[in-house]
């Protein structure tokens, strides 16, 4: 199979295409469109986003060191993609794609109402890397869209929002499942053998029931 060498560049993809929500008062909230971003610890709970620094956000963040990810969807996508291209000096983001600003449980910083999760952040360290500032943070709380909450099991299916990524310059939606976390090894559940099934192969009757009385065959109509 050939294959083909480019220069070094950013080519891990699919990514979340996420808004990221700041700002403590209402005169400064803004929204930035971020793709570098994931998940570096599971306990505690940490993860990322990478800011240029001539952003509009940068200093909002920088200054506040709070900030909500909110996880976007198919019918989020223009505004996703607006929100990415525009600069917060110049528009009022939640304004113009008619997002509304939430009240988030530990930070200041608001959420997006229409999205169907939304990550609370609290920045532990800013490193500088070059093009980009990464913005290593705690997640401090999670807020979920009770819709998409299985009510018998608490299950969240982030599934069902239709949630979006971001390849190569291109917003995709998921497409269809292929399997779930530990699928390749997992053994297959041997159906239980109970006296009845025992007895259909055989061709007995189960003890303390009696034989079914054939009423007919494949084709019988019923006369009257």
């Amino acid at each position: 199979m050939a294959k083909v060498s480019w220069k070094p560049g950013t080519m891990i993809y699919p990514l979340p295409a996420v808004m990221v929500s700041c700002g403590e008062t209402e005169e400064e909230h803004n929204i930035i469109t971020i793709a570098w971003t994931g998940t570096i610890c599971t306990d505690p709970p940490m993860c990322y986003i990478s800011v240029r620094p001539n952003r509009h956000s940068y200093d909002i963040l920088k200054r506040t060191g709070e900030y909500v990810i909110n996880v976007t969807t198919e019918e989020l996508a223009k505004a996703t993609d607006w929100c990415g291209v525009r600069s917060g000096k110049k528009f009022n983001k939640f304004k113009e794609m008619g997002l509304t600003p939430g009240k988030a449980e530990k930070v200041n910083a608001p959420i997006i109402s229409e999205a169907p999760l939304h990550i609370e952040c609290r920045v532990k360290e800013i490193v500088p890397l070059g093009s980009h500032d990464m913005f290593i943070s705690e997640v401090v709380n999670v807020m979920a869209d009770t819709r998409y909450l299985d009510e018998e099991t608490g299950a969240f299916h982030l599934d069902q929002s239709n949630p979006i990524c971001y390849s190569h310059g291109q917003y995709h939606g998921l497409g269809r499942k292929l399997g779930k976390f530990g699928f390749s090894v997992e053994k297959k559940k041997k159906k239980m053998s109970t006296p009845v099934h025992q007895a259909k192969k055989s061709g007995a009757t189960p003890k303390g029931r009696k034989p079914r009385k054939r009423v007919g065959k494949a084709g019988l109509r019923a006369k009257g």
